[in-house]
């Protein structure tokens, strides 16, 4: 896994679709301030590497999640990634809105799942898990059960970590803020006196301030 992490985190940096900034941090739609920022819908651009995510990703609920009688994407982030992975593994789909539709039926589900089925959810990123725990929660009323969630990357927040225990939910990734890091310092994309300036930020972030 550690070898598939390293790889994934190589290739999303290559894309860009990871990118580290410590001198110039970003701010996120939270109003935090951050010298990381992670877009894996830039995948789904590059042929090869959709492929390879759908692969990793089907790979990882077969050996972790086989049970798995359907497949849940968070949206909108991870619509298309849940979409591929449920074709490959021919299970029906559905995804779960951050919040229902305001007209029609407001559903929060779109799609059919029916009560009893053990779902694993697919997400394209953890930050702090809540848009993700809300997810596995609209599921959990509908009578389903949450056997796991497969996603793309995971910054490992301190924070997110508890809501996921707090939650039983396991959570498996295909790669993390450490081989992101490590992959990053080894092409010299960043410098070692950025590396402190990354986990300091991690520690807090909610509250580093540049």
């Amino acid at each position: 896994m550690d070898t598939l992490k390293k790889a994934f985190a190589s290739r999303l940096l290559k894309i860009k679709a990871i990118k580290l900034q410590p001198n110039d941090p970003f701010t996120w739609a939270s109003g935090w301030k951050s010298p990381f920022y992670c877009d894996n819908r830039k995948t789904l651009s590059y042929p090869d590497l959709r492929s390879y995510v759908k692969l990793e990703l089907t790979h990882a609920v077969l050996e972790k999640f086989p049970e798995a009688e359907a497949v849940a994407g968070v949206a909108t982030g991870a619509i298309a990634q849940g979409a591929l992975v449920a074709d490959a593994l021919n299970l029906p789909f559905v995804y779960v809105r951050s919040k229902p539709k305001d007209h029609g039926l407001e559903n929060l589900i779109e799609g059919e799942l029916k009560p009893g089925t053990k779902v694993v959810v697919i997400e394209d990123l953890i930050s702090t898990g809540g848009s993700s725990l809300k997810a596995v929660e609209a599921i959990r009323r509908q009578g389903c059960e949450v056997i796991g969630m497969v996603a793309s990357y995971t910054y490992g927040f301190p924070v997110a970590q508890k809501a996921f225990e707090d939650a039983k939910v396991e959570l498996v990734t295909l790669t993390d803020y450490e081989h992101v890091v490590e992959e990053a310092l080894e092409t010299g994309y960043i410098a070692h006196t950025d590396v402190d300036v990354l986990h300091e930020w991690r520690k807090d972030p909610a509250h580093w301030n540049p």
